[in-house]
């Protein structure tokens, strides 16, 4: 079967592989649809540090079922349309045994730890993988990164009565301002382009704030009557907006951080203390967490569609990163297609 694989940086290739066999409670996944995620662009730069080479990238999955094992539910069907979690655990750490999995340190990420999806063909056990329906292919393949922020919002414990400061309009970023959305939120997004800002006009971002051009402090108490917002998702990763989430954050506030941030971050802590602050991180998402964002996607209540920029078949997924190595400004979503 054909497979991209990413032999070095900036190297990428279109190869012949084995078809893969199944387990008893394996299911065969045909790939219809993948997205790409930021992970795969920086394994194309060289600059993941997690990935060995040469590695087939992706993780954001919209398929079918081709086959299935002998001990795998009834549910799963030949030609029933799919997405999979694509995290492993080890179930015995400290945060697996709370049921927090999502960070377990011995996690194994497709297409960054281990081979990825940018295949025909990929076997995953059941248990990682869930129904989605009807759904058109792409919007099913942005199911896993719209779990990431969904993931952020229930750190951040988000309800209806919240005003939600989200910091970065990427892809990420943008599936948090959806899921506070649609959880009833009141949702100011905050970014330096003015097309990201669109995007998150149109999954239902009540105020946008260019930062660049405007005045941030300015506009967010006047927004909340100087009182700062009760939530902050950061999801830009740098010391600016992490910095930025405690200053505009009100008391008794929450702040949740998604982005890594790629430099030493100094705080004056005394914010923490007189602000009495919930400061949480955010990684990754719980399957939980991946169903309800089926039904979300489902509910055709948050119009996600707008988030897909390119599009590109699996033969030209190279060209697809090199575009958007040179290009990312116009990208927000990328998916490979299989026919």
């Amino acid at each position: 079967m054909k497979a991209v694989k990413i032999m070095e940086p900036g190297v990428v290739k279109l190869v012949e592989i084995a078809k893969p066999k199944i387990g008893l409670e394996d299911v065969l996944i045909k790939l219809r649809a993948l997205g790409l995620c930021g992970s795969d662009l920086k394994t194309y730069r060289g600059q993941n540090q997690m990935v060995n080479f040469p590695r087939i990238p992706g993780h954001e999955i919209a398929g079918e079922i081709a086959q299935t094992g002998g001990k795998v539910p009834s549910k799963f069907q030949i030609g029933h349309l799919v997405t999979v979690s694509p995290y492993s655990s080890c179930g015995k750490c400290f945060s697996c045994r709370q049921g927090r999995v999502n960070c377990c340190p011995y996690n194994q990420t497709l297409g960054v730890q281990r081979d990825g999806a940018a295949v025909e063909f990929i076997a995953l056990p059941y248990s990682k993988v869930f129904l989605v329906g009807d759904l058109p292919e792409e919007q099913i393949a942005c199911i896993e990164p719209l779990s990431v922020g969904w993931h952020a919002t229930n750190r951040a414990q988000i309800i209806s009565e919240d005003i939600v400061l989200v910091f970065g309009c990427g892809m990420i970023g943008l599936g948090a301002i959806a899921a506070s959305t649609y959880k009833g939120a009141k949702v100011i997004a905050v970014d330096i382009d003015d097309l990201k800002l669109k995007k998150a006009k149109a999954l239902g971002a009540s105020y946008t704030i260019n930062s660049q051009k405007e005045n941030l402090e300015k506009k967010i108490f006047r927004i909340t009557h100087s009182q700062g917002v009760n939530v902050v998702i950061e999801a830009v990763g740098i010391p600016e907006t992490y910095k930025k989430a405690i200053d505009l954050v009100c008391f008794a506030g929450r702040v949740v951080y998604i982005g890594y941030a790629k430099a030493p971050v100094e705080y004056d802590t005394s914010l923490f203390v007189k602000k009495e602050l919930d400061i949480k991180g955010s990684r990754n998402a719980l399957d939980s967490e991946i169903k309800e964002v089926i039904k979300m996607v489902a509910s055709r209540k948050i119009k996600i569609e707008n988030l897909i920029t390119q599009n590109y078949l699996l033969e030209n997924l190279g060209e697809a990163l090199r575009f958007w190595d040179k290009h990312t400004d116009k990208v927000t979503k990328i998916i490979i297609h299989f026919t």
